[in-house]
């Protein structure tokens, strides 16, 4: 369909504006052809893969639906009555072709961080879909029962979902809420937040410079789109986009002088046809050094060092895990780039070997790193605290420059012994210790490694015992191994909740942050929401969430919701003082805060009339009001959601 509904609508008086015979069979054409090219969008934005699936699978459900109507009117069915019962229909295909469209194409930070949103699209869809087949005429039209049957089951399929939040949105959520609250407060950046960076990156799909350059068309076009309208929402995504592209080493994608080409150049280059075997497969652009890697597969030597400092083990392209990281000179393809370019008048930069950097990859570099890595690691196990101290030192150091460095070092056999200086009896030792295992935990295998090495009971004594920095830290390091979910059960049963809500209570600003973090990735566990529950967790919490010099109101009140999914943590958060401090923040807090503040009533008021009725009493009504007017679109669906629940809520005698 060229137009859209409400296009046709607003032009004919909402009928179709040909004779009721002939509009109805195009109309049923039309959306057969509607769902066929619904079906052909693909890559789907990770985050919202399922739903889209899901959808798509329903829609085809309709087809034999469609194709019988078709042939009964064919066949002579009076009047229009395919064409107006179809119009309902028709609304619900357009909106879920828009909703798909978005899902495939647009900007996936932007479908993260709007995740409830793009979920209530997708419910509207459903709702349009039911409200259009409620009361279709089968009887009517002639529909046999066999498709009549089909049609009840996608409906009966339709009913039943329910709203959903994944392990993964729940932690992708709180990865955002993380690096964005950096942005807003100024925090300088540290290793264990690049950590964060690079999993959004991996969850987002943005982990190569090519999904980095589509990304930031698909920000470019939301952003025209936008035209000024919550400004803040889009200066956020732009500012992670530049910040994903550093985690990734592209610089920026959009700079022509980044792929190391003249302009002019580079101009003349575009305007011909490049032989696609000239085009590095990560960048897309022609290559200047091409070099081999263990796949077999070539690329720039460049965008591939790139990839593989970037932590990554594998072939761009086939996905085959790589033998080994080395990278051979492909002088023959070289050589007919240059004649190539010789032919077609295009100078390309002149890379000699001598200019470039060591790179751990490839040289004598990577061995003098192995070699030095080497000594350090043996005088771990020295008789002399000082050399044990200086190595240590050192290997923390180097373990938070890079990936590659966080490789060689657990390669070299560093994590067993840095396990065994957590129990050493010099707290200094004892904190760049669980430093440099922080950094290393930022490697996916080097998670599995330190737990398996026994690290977690220890920690748990510094995070009890120790100084000040390597308490912050231990709670920074327990927050990255606790991206595993065997690892979120492991944490739970040693007792490790505890010393994290002291570490809250009475820690500074950033070790507060570092345990909030903590607490609410093991609290994903449906068994450590108890454990913090019992820890007493609500109480600093409230405490966070009623100061506003804390600059950790929304992190507080994100564990708050989380925890009122559990009936102990329900009980405490849905008392008179607590719902009395939600509603003040609802009435007086930032644009976030009564975001947050109104879920969180949502989250308890879903299981409780009476935390409602306590709300009602405090005066939040008018608030939300306001909210359902003035507030963040998010906010907004709150405060409809409570309002709604509210007004039920009114008829309990």
């Amino acid at each position: 369909m060229d137009i859209t509904v409400e296009e046709r609508s607003e032009s004919t008086g909402g009928t179709p504006s040909s004779s009721p015979k002939t509009g109805g069979r195009e109309r049923v054409k039309e959306l057969i052809e509607a769902i066929d090219g619904i079906g052909s969008y693909g890559g789907y934005r990770k985050t919202h893969r399922k739903e889209c699936l899901s959808l798509v699978r329903r829609l085809k459900l309709l087809i034999p639906l469609l194709d019988e109507i078709g042939e009964l009117h064919r066949d002579g069915v009076p009047g229009d009555a395919p064409g107006s019962s179809l119009v309902d229909l028709e609304r619900a295909l357009v909106s879920a072709r828009e909703l798909l469209k978005q899902c495939s194409c647009g900007s996936k930070i932007y479908l993260a961080l709007e995740n409830e949103a793009v979920m209530s699209r997708f419910h509207a869809v459903y709702d349009k879909l039911n409200r259009a087949l409620d009361e279709f005429p089968y009887d009517k039209l002639g529909i046999s029962d066999e498709v009549k049957e089909q049609v009840e089951l996608m409906r009966m399929q339709l009913k039943r979902v329910k709203r959903r939040t994944d392990t993964l949105d729940i932690e992708l959520a709180m990865d955002l809420m993380v690096i964005l609250s950096q942005k807003d407060d100024g925090d300088d950046d540290r290793s264990a937040d690049n950590a964060i960076i690079e999993r959004l990156a991996s969850k987002l799909e943005l982990c190569s410079i090519r999904d980095l350059r589509a990304e930031t068309l698909a920000v470019r076009k939301l952003m025209v789109k936008r035209k000024g309208h919550s400004a803040e929402n889009v200066q956020q995504i732009v500012w992670l986009l530049r910040k994903l592209k550093q985690i990734v080493g592209s610089g920026d994608c959009d700079d022509t002088a980044s792929a190391g080409y003249p302009h002019k150049a580079l101009q003349k280059c575009q305007s011909l046809q490049v032989p696609h075997e000239f085009r590095c497969p990560i960048s897309l652009e022609i290559m200047t050094d091409p070099v081999i890697v263990a796949s077999g597969q070539t690329y720039e030597r460049e965008s591939i060092t790139r990839w593989l400092d970037s932590d990554h083990r594998t072939c761009p392209k086939t996905g085959q895990v790589l033998e080994h990281l080395s990278l051979a000179p492909n002088y023959a393809l070289r050589n007919l780039i240059l004649q190539w370019c010789d032919k077609n008048g295009i100078d390309l930069p002149n890379k000699e070997e001598a200019a470039r950097p060591p790179s751990p990859h490839n040289g004598s570099g990577s061995q003098e790193l192995v070699d030095r890595i080497s000594i350090l690691v043996h005088d771990l196990s020295s008789p002399l605290s000082d050399s044990v101290r200086e190595a240590v030192v050192k290997l923390r150091v180097l373990s938070k420059e890079n990936p590659e460095n966080r490789m060689l070092i657990a390669n070299g056999g560093a994590i067993p012994r840095l396990v065994r200086l957590l129990s050493a009896t010099d707290r200094n030792i004892q904190e760049h210790a669980v430093t440099a295992l922080l950094n290393l935990s930022l490697n996916e295998s080097n998670k599995r490694m330190i737990v398996r090495e026994g690290a977690i009971p220890p920690m748990i004594r510094i995070l009890r015992e120790g100084t000040e920095e390597a308490r912050e830290n231990t709670a920074a390091a327990l927050f990255s191994i606790s991206i595993l979910d065997e690892n979120k059960v492991l944490i739970g049963a040693s007792n490790g909740i505890p010393p994290l809500v002291e570490l809250l209570k009475k820690g500074t600003p950033r070790g507060k942050k570092d345990a909030a973090t903590a607490i609410f990735n093991l609290s994903l566990h449906q068994a450590n929401k108890g454990r913090a529950v019992a820890a007493g967790v609500v109480g600093p919490l409230i405490e966070l969430a009623e100061d506003k010099g804390s600059g950790m109101v929304d992190e507080a009140l994100s564990i708050l919701r989380l925890l009122a999914s559990h009936p102990d943590g329900r009980d405490q958060i849905g008392r008179l003082p607590v719902i009395k401090t939600l509603v003040e923040i609802v009435r007086e807090g930032t644009a976030k805060n009564k975001e947050c503040a109104a879920a969180v009533l949502l989250e308890l008021g879903m299981d409780s009339s009476a935390a409602l009725l306590a709300a009602l009493q405090f005066g939040v009504y008018e608030h939300l009001v306001e909210l359902t007017r003035r507030g963040t679109s998010r906010a907004q669906r709150k405060a409809t959601s409570l309002l709604k629940h509210m007004s039920k809520c009114e008829h309990i005698p």
